[in-house]
């Protein structure tokens, strides 16, 4: 929602730039209350806490008990950028599908059922995960992020600038201002 105001007001392009938040996350998940619990964190706070900030956003979230690692779902955005149109779609289903609908986006069945649901090739996707095709795309990423200090999600960077979380729109409009982003 964020961005979409952003582009209407702000000559830019946005970026999608992956990051391996929990990269040592396993196949099968990870469960969110000790993930919570080890960091000394109440998991219904830290679920209160986001699901408002999704809220003021217009975004939908649902109750997640696990948090699933994205390394494939991320290898299959960067194929889905290449086409046409595909690749926003599919990021927004991903989105759907972990935070709002909490499947396990780390499951190669889910991934070809979202992509087939966003009228993406399904055969295709099959082969760039079965052959790992973008997973080169999705290292560099990673290495971009790393060489850039990130250290959470999201994060938003411009012009050598940028600011991490979930944030206003006044800030992410600062930030492109900051960066000499012209004005529509």
């Amino acid at each position: 929602m964020r961005i979409e105001k952003l582009r209407e007001k702000f000559d830019i392009e946005p970026v999608l730039v992956h990051f391996p938040l929990h990269p040592d996350t396993p196949a099968e998940g990870r469960e969110m209350a000790g993930f919570y619990a080890a960091r000394g964190l109440d998991p219904d706070e830290m679920y209160q806490q986001m699901k408002a900030r999704m809220d003021a956003e217009g975004l939908p979230y649902g109750k997640r008990t696990h948090s699933y690692n994205s390394r494939l779902a991320q290898e299959l955005g960067k194929w889905a950028d290449t086409l046409p149109g595909g690749g926003d779609k599919l990021h927004d289903a991903f989105y759907r599908a972990y935070f709002v609908d909490t499947r396990n986006i780390g499951d190669p069945d889910v991934l070809l059922d979202v992509v087939g649901k966003v009228g993406l090739p399904v055969e295709e996707a099959r082969a760039v995960l079965d052959e790992r095709r973008f997973k080169d795309a999705v290292d560099a990423d990673w290495a971009k992020s790393h060489q850039y200090g990130v250290t959470g999600v999201p994060t938003f960077a411009a012009g050598g600038y940028g600011v991490v979380g979930a944030q206003p729109y006044e800030v992410l409009e600062q930030l492109v201002t900051k960066a000499g982003a012209a004005r529509r």
